[in-house]
């Protein structure tokens, strides 16, 4: 007896892999949907199945049972059972809003009586599934083998319309479950074609055209909030609830009408828990409930008793009986393989990106079709302009295989165009067909041409994929079912966010908080400040200024990289609180750091933004490139080697710039110098830099606006717009700040002097100052002291907000005052020497 071989294995990790295994076979393979199709593969199969058999709609409805058969032969060796409900439910008009099955038989009811065996039902393919198979014959989709590889199936059904979302899906796989609504199509569309019109569409704006789901059983939808939550974040609960009339009697009483039930609620149990609660007296006031449904509709009458009140009653029947259910919205889909959570633009946008894929992939089809006949039509021309030489050939040559060769060596044919020739009849030989040949061939020209056009422009593809499904569209759509009513004191996520300006900082390493803006209290300029946060030692303040608590932040990295994000989602912080790392909100790398931020109220087209490296790069490209519901953050630009970007503004297309430098140095240019480019593009120089120079400020300025300069060393001062000259990119400069004397410059900000200035050193230390005590000098002037700056601390950063009325906090001392005189004369003597210095 030979000796049995044995493989050792390790139990644990093949547990573990046969499990993983499994796994990926359930999620991708049986529970959930393909966002391109929204079909699982059982629905794909029984479809495609159908229409392999010729059960069209306009043919015999055939019986059930031969169908699961052929599915289960050829592409789905599981059990009948599953393939029968799955085809079940393709046909129940209570589960789908449009349904792709048009079934004959009992196929099941509301009230959860199940459907006859397979061999007494009947079906075939419903009007609008062949919308789904369209094309399908013209290399649209990718096809596999099926499971014993006799066969092949398609991976996914070209699909004339987003079914995913039109009739929803509902799975569970193992660790996951999806939960997908059925909307309205007409809504679907609509929506679909206002994001291909405008890809930077929120969901505000297609929720305009799809306002929320549409139920085939019709009931109410109570508040938005759940809706926008789901469309969002792809998460949301939806408040569902039944239709109800409270009707008053010829005796007095009143009788409550149920005329539309929640999507998925059984109406026998539903009346059978009604019955118990009343029999229980967990709900009094109810003395009888009939069902008076039938194929005309819903209705179910519930007597109220004589001393009761109906509207008490109804809403305890909504508190405690499905009368009102919660519909839990989970857009799980499989996205190129892998399961995700969508958001409603997401999913639209995946259909969009398919549907053009189809296009093209039928329009190469055509393409390819259309050159072969037309080289078979060009041949068969050549015949007719020769055709007494033609026959000649033919009838000296042997046979077939020998005239095709001399065809072909005689008039320079290939072997298609010599078969065609060798199988054209006499009956072609007359002048009617050659000019139906001419006819036919200028027509293949220009729809050749027209083909080719199409694969080049990505515009008209998205143009027949909007005209495509707004004619299934208009074929197909019907009324809304399904009402959508506000609920009195609906709360959404921002309305639980009071609307306020606060002050965000970020550090040096990475920590970020926002602060009411009134936390910092008014004080003299010169002061000494109160302490604005604690932090790690070595950490400093860099970036800070003021936002409303609804608006968005873009943050740009060094790496050249912007994430977006709204204000109210960075924590709260106190007044002495480090704050959050940036990493715990942003899906940053491990060596990236954020080094700049700016507000952004909306994504406006006609705004910019104006970016500049440290090594004096500058970039201007149009806001909308940014405006993306990407979480993984976009390229804001391509970086040389050892550069970073530094600063963000954004500017209305024609505005003047001010880059300042460390040295002192500063240049001003009208935008348009920098012309506008793509995301990943580098960008062009702003100035010359001197050796180990490097930028340090940078500003949005008009004639009439202020620039406030601020060393290190805390002095200041704020100079008109206008004493920067404008000048061309790319020059050195003018002198800005003497630096030998009063320390490198910290900042260069425009400012209002209506404003009040929040001031933050290397140290910690917050000030807060009206602008409007900062002398106004000429450049390059030193200023007065704006914040007392102790000898290892400096100066790093400063943010304006709106000015507030508010008693001094502090009195400035008679030392203070001293300084302060002296500074100003100081000022005068150096506006008289240096004034004119450029």
């Amino acid at each position: 007896m030979p000796e049995a071989k044995t493989i050792e294995v390790d139990i644990d990790r093949e547990m573990r892999k046969s499990f993983l295994d499994y796994s990926m076979s359930v999620i991708v393979s049986r529970a959930l949907p393909d966002v391109r199709d929204g079909l699982k593969p059982v629905h794909r199969r029984i479809l495609y199945t159908m229409h392999e058999k010729g059960l069209e709609p306009n043919k015999p409805y055939h019986k059930c049972a031969d169908t699961v058969g052929a599915v289960l032969g050829s592409y789905h060796p599981h059990g009948d059972a599953s393939v029968y409900d799955a085809l079940v439910r393709l046909a129940q008009t209570f589960s789908m809003r449009y349904m792709l099955v048009d079934g004959h038989g009992n196929f099941g009811s509301v009230d959860g009586d199940p459907p006859a065996a397979y061999r007494y039902t009947e079906a075939r393919m419903s009007k609008i599934s062949t919308e789904m198979l369209t094309d399908i014959e013209k290399n649209t989709v990718d096809f596999m083998p099926n499971y014993d590889d006799r066969l092949e199936e398609p991976t996914v059904l070209p699909a004339k319309f987003p079914n995913l979302l039109v009739n929803g899906s509902s799975g569970i796989a193992v660790g996951m479950a999806t939960n997908i609504p059925p909307h309205n199509l007409g809504e679907v569309v609509d929506a679909m074609c206002l994001l291909i019109d405008n890809p930077d569409a929120e969901v505000a704006d297609l929720m305009e055209c799809l306002p929320g789901p549409d139920f085939p059983t019709g009931g109410i939808i109570m508040g938005r909030s759940g809706i926008r939550a789901a469309y969002a974040t792809g998460r949301g609960k939806i408040v569902l609830r039944a239709k109800t009339e409270i009707e008053e009697q010829k005796n007095g009483r009143f009788k409550i009408i149920v005329s539309e039930l929640p999507y998925q609620v059984n109406k026998a149990r539903l009346i059978e828990t009604i019955a118990d609660m009343v029999r229980d007296k967990r709900i009094e006031g109810i003395s009888n409930i009939e069902d008076h449904s039938d194929r005309n509709g819903m209705h179910i009458e519930i007597d109220i008793k004589r001393d009761a009140s109906p509207q008490v009653v109804l809403n305890l029947l909504f508190k405690n009986t499905q009368l009102q259910t919660t519909f839990g919205v989970i857009n799980l889909a499989i996205v190129n393989g892998e399961p995700k959570i969508l958001t409603l633009k997401e999913m639209l946008q995946h259909y969009i990106d398919f549907q053009v894929e189809v296009i093209v992939r039928r329009t190469e089809f055509d393409l390819k079709k259309a050159k072969e006949r037309c080289h078979i039509l060009e041949g068969l021309k050549i015949a007719q302009d020769n055709i007494d030489e033609v026959i000649k050939v033919i009838r000296e040559s042997k046979d077939q295989a020998t005239a095709k060769v001399n065809l072909c060596e005689r008039f320079g044919l290939d072997d298609i165009q010599a078969q065609a020739i060798v199988a054209m009849r006499l009956g072609q030989l007359t002048n009617l067909e050659r000019n139906k040949i001419e006819n036919e061939l200028n027509e293949l020209h220009l729809k050749i041409d027209d083909l080719e056009d199409i694969l080049v422009h990505k515009e008209r593809q998205l143009k027949i994929v909007e005209e495509e499904t707004i004619a299934v569209r208009n074929k197909y759509a019907d009324q809304r079912r399904t009402e959508i009513c506000a609920v009195s004191g609906e709360v959404d996520i921002e309305d639980l966010i009071p609307v306020e300006d606060c002050v965000v900082t970020l550090t040096q390493f990475g920590y970020i908080k926002r602060i009411p803006a009134d936390t910092y209290k008014i004080q003299n300029r010169g002061g000494r400040g109160v302490s604005g946060m604690s932090r790690r030692e070595e950490d400093v303040a860099k970036e800070m200024f003021v936002v409303n608590s609804h608006d968005l932040i873009l943050f740009f990295t060094d790496k050249g990289k912007v994430y977006k994000i709204k204000c109210y989602e960075i924590p709260e912080g106190s007044r002495q609180s480090k704050g959050m790392n940036i990493a715990n909100l942003l899906p940053i790398d491990q060596d990236e750091k954020v080094t700049s931020m700016i507000k952004v109220d909306n994504m406006e087209d006609d705004k910019y933004l104006v970016m500049v490296t440290k090594q004096g790069i500058i970039k201007r490209i149009e806001l909308s490139a940014y405006n993306t519901a990407r979480k993984g953050g976009l390229i804001a630009l391509e970086l040389n080697e050892g550069d970073e970007l530094a600063w963000v503004r954004m500017t209305d297309g024609n505005d003047n710039i001010i880059v300042a430098t460390e040295k002192g140095m500063a240049i001003r240019f009208n935008e348009n110098d920098i012309r506008a480019m793509g995301r990943q593009a580098r960008g062009v120089k702003a100035m010359k830099l001197a050796e180990d120079d490097q930028i340090v400020g940078m500003c949005v300025a008009q004639d009439d606006d202020m620039i406030l300069t601020v060393s290190e060393k805390g002095y200041g001062r704020i100079s008109k717009a206008t004493d920067y000259r404008v000048q061309s990119r790319g020059g050195k400069g003018l002198t800005n700040y003497h630096t030998d004397k009063y320390g490198k410059v910290a900042v260069l900000q425009s400012v209002n002097l209506d404003d009040d200035i929040i001031m933050i050193s290397e140290s910690g230390i917050v000030i807060r100052i009206e602008t409007s005590s900062v002398r106004i000098c000429n450049r390059p002037s030193k200023g007065v002291t704006l914040m007392r700056i102790g000898e290892d601390d400096k100066v790093v950063t400063i943010a304006t907000t709106p000015h507030e009325n508010e008693e001094e906090a502090e009195k400035v001392d008679n030392e203070e005052i001293a300084e302060n005189s002296e500074t100003t004369e100081t000022v005068e003597d150096t506006e008289n020497t240096e004034n004119t210095e450029e």
